[in-house]
């Protein structure tokens, strides 16, 4: 399993505009559920999404990360709308 830093540092250079428009970027783990916790913050609006760690890992290890970052530009688009 790859660590929550990396996650956070895959996903920004997916999507390198989340920190340059505003958004904060705030990955963490729950060890109980075993997924990973992905939180968009931009002013009083905030998004979580909850990433299985089978998914995460592929994406990680460059196999599949369509399902990542459909999540991930949707969360964005939601976020910056207002």
């Amino acid at each position: 399993m790859h660590d929550k830093k990396a996650l956070c540092d895959k996903i920004r250079e997916l999507y390198p505009d989340i920190g340059a428009c505003g958004i904060d970027l705030k990955v963490d783990y729950d060890k109980e559920q075993n997924y990973f916790v992905v939180d968009l913050k931009k002013d009083k609006h905030q998004l979580k999404h909850f990433l299985p760690v089978e998914d995460a890992n592929l994406c990680m290890d460059g196999k599949q990360c369509v399902s990542l970052g459909l999540e991930i530009a949707q969360l964005k688009d939601n976020v910056t709308k207002s």
